[in-house]
């Protein structure tokens, strides 16, 4: 299936995840095993179960596999990577390429990480997302921006953005949000993705750091450009790799 392809009905509420395999995840410290389903099967069984509609972009899933598993509620649509960014930010232009082609069905959407965030229930019928149509919804981490592993993350960025470093010491007391969960209406969600992905563009392309410049690239942007509007932590998240497997009452759980 191609993104010319698939086609939503008006007023569509949709998740996206991206899964790019073959080589190696610096989050996993380790190269992800072309065509293993079972890297998405629980992220994929969540959508299914919330009976929302979920995108899965791919490099590596064999037409065999994307046959077997697609169903009324996920489909599969193959990407071609471009190695002048690391997967972790690529996905972000694959997400603004493919809502270019389809702004007038999707009402709201969300774009999450695939191997270890599931849906617990549906963020779109839920009162905090329909009375907020102008919020950034998103995860977040129980730790200040001011961090260690942050600090060392944004080298490449606070070299070529030039305020950088004076947005890191602003909000280094904030909570730091996690871009392994963000969503919205589709005309802000839009909006928001096309700065990212400038960002990612002018300061982040053949990034040859040891950290992959996505965390810090969505705190600097959500922060200086959309702090009032943002939504984070619970109803939307529950608590960043505490494997709360039993909390029902948030939309989104994280590890």
């Amino acid at each position: 299936m191609t993104a010319e392809s698939t086609i939503f009905q008006p007023n569509t509420n949709l998740v996206m995840g991206c899964l790019i395999t073959g080589l190696h995840d610096v989050n996993r410290n380790e190269t992800l095993v072309n065509d293993s389903y079972e890297l998405v099967r629980d992220w994929a069984e969540s959508i299914t179960a919330a009976n929302l509609q979920g995108v899965i972009f791919h490099n590596n899933f064999s037409e065999e596999t994307c046959k077997s598993f697609e169903n009324e509620n996920i489909s599969f649509i193959k990407i071609n990577y471009d190695p002048k960014f690391n997967p972790n930010v690529f996905r972000y232009f694959v997400y603004r390429d493919f809502l270019k082609q389809h702004p007038q069905n999707i009402n709201g959407i969300f774009i999450t990480d695939i191997s270890d965030v599931v849906i617990v229930k549906n963020p779109f019928t839920e009162s905090l997302f329909i009375d907020n149509p102008n919020a950034l919804f998103c995860g977040d981490e129980p730790k200040t921006l001011h961090n260690e592993w942050m600090i060392a993350h944004s080298e490449n960025l606070r070299n070529n953005i030039p305020d950088y470093s004076a947005y890191e010491s602003d909000f280094k007391n904030e909570t730091l949000l996690n871009c392994g969960i963000i969503g919205g209406s589709t005309p802000l969600f839009f909006d928001f993705l096309q700065k990212l992905c400038a960002i990612h563009q002018d300061a982040n392309r053949d990034n040859k750091t040891a950290y992959t410049g996505d965390m810090g690239a969505f705190n600097y942007l959500a922060r200086t450009k959309f702090n009032q509007q943002i939504i984070h932590g619970a109803p939307v998240n529950t608590v960043f790799k505490e494997y709360e497997n039993d909390r029902t009452d948030c939309w989104f759980r994280h590890k």
